[in-house]
């Protein structure tokens, strides 16, 4: 799936984050287990913490729920 230079600059927009370190991101969640609980809260919490916004346990179990019950948007792109 590629994204074009659009998307990076609306993500990056919204959340501070440049696109090398989202590619970063990326390369590790294709490296790891997304339906693995605790892969999920530690790229949440690392989300977290590079976008200088808090997540509550609540968010973070509603997040944790939806990925793991295929309840994500296929696509990314009109997130943004």
């Amino acid at each position: 799936m590629g994204f074009s230079d659009n998307f990076f600059n609306k993500v990056e927009k919204r959340t501070r984050v440049d696109k090398d370190t989202i590619l970063e991101l990326a390369k590790e969640l294709q490296d790891n287990d997304l339906k693995n609980e605790k892969t999920l809260r530690n790229v949440i919490q690392k989300l977290s913490t590079m976008t200088g916004k808090t997540v509550t346990e609540e968010q973070e179990n509603k997040i944790v729920n939806a990925v793991i019950n295929d309840k994500v948007p296929k696509d990314v792109d009109k997130m943004f």
